[in-house]
């Protein structure tokens, strides 16, 4: 009996004395995958892992963008000649104009719906307040900046807005609705919300600091050739002549006439030239 006992405490004690199982841990694997996303005008940057290759997606300008790169420098020589704010002369161009789209800016290069009031030139109709209004056609853009300028400047109705600070947007574009030029009740708070959303006060001050800004596109007035010695292109503004134009670019009026095919000294204002060096 004695004997029967000890052999099953002998076997107890061997079960007691075995190998125990080893507690398995398992560690879920953090994923260091991460997105960002980084924003800004021009351009948008994902990185997917802190070691991976970093992937840009650019963006396209938008068109109204596209607009003010093409025509802010001609804005801020409007301001300089006729003193108006460039950023008011850019929001009318982009509001009148559809950003370049419409049917006067691109059939008549009218950007500013100015209509014919006495115009001896060029004209297109089309539909406005009435069936099919009279307006201004001009073989070039440039040409209707010009244009807009000199309406302004030259109608006694305007007289008061050059009363104003010349960077007083705010008074520009209620002053240019209570003297008649467009009926829009909303006239002066659309073009207040483009300049201030697209910071187009920067070229008024640009131009009363003596700044420039840097921009993606070259100035529509004078066009630097790519190459050291390449011609360069000169957009005629007001005020330009042969002569002025020989002493600006270091050259004569006569090689000016001469790549030109030139017969006469006369000027056209939006007319191209080519400038030798």
């Amino acid at each position: 009996m004695k004997f029967r006992y000890l052999i099953l405490l002998v076997a107890v004690l061997a079960m007691s004395c075995g190998p125990k199982k080893g507690i398995v841990t398992k560690k879920k694997r953090s994923s260091t995958n991460e997105t960002v996303v980084v924003k800004d005008r021009k351009e948008e940057v994902k990185t997917t892992d802190t070691n991976s290759a970093v992937v840009k997606e650019n963006k396209a300008p938008s068109s109204v963008e596209v607009y003010i790169d093409l025509y802010a420098e001609i804005s801020k020589n409007k301001m300089r000649t006729h003193k108006i704010p460039a950023s008011i002369t850019l929001a009318q161009g982009i509001l009148e104009s559809g950003v370049g789209k419409g049917r006067l800016a691109v059939k008549a290069n009218n950007h500013f719906g100015i209509k014919c009031h006495g115009w001896t030139g060029a004209k297109i109709y089309h539909d406005d307040d009435r069936s099919q209004e009279c307006f201004r056609k001009y073989p070039k853009a440039e040409m209707s900046y010009e244009d807009h300028s000199e309406f302004l400047t030259g109608r006694k109705r305007y007289a008061g807005l050059f009363e104003l600070k010349p960077d007083d947007y705010k008074g520009w574009a209620k002053g240019l609705r209570a003297a008649g030029y467009a009926t829009d009740r909303k006239y002066p708070d659309k073009l207040i919300s483009l300049i201030e959303r697209y910071e187009l006060h920067k070229y008024d001050d640009e131009v009363l600091n003596g700044t420039t800004t840097k921009s993606t596109r070259k100035s529509t007035t004078i066009i630097e050739g790519t190459k050291k010695d390449a011609p360069k292109k000169h957009l005629v503004t007001k005020g330009d002549t042969l002569y002025s134009l020989s002493r600006l670019y270091k050259t004569t009026v006569e090689a000016i006439k001469a790549e030109n095919n030139l017969k006469s000294n006369d000027l056209t204002i939006g007319q191209e030239l080519i400038i030798s060096n």
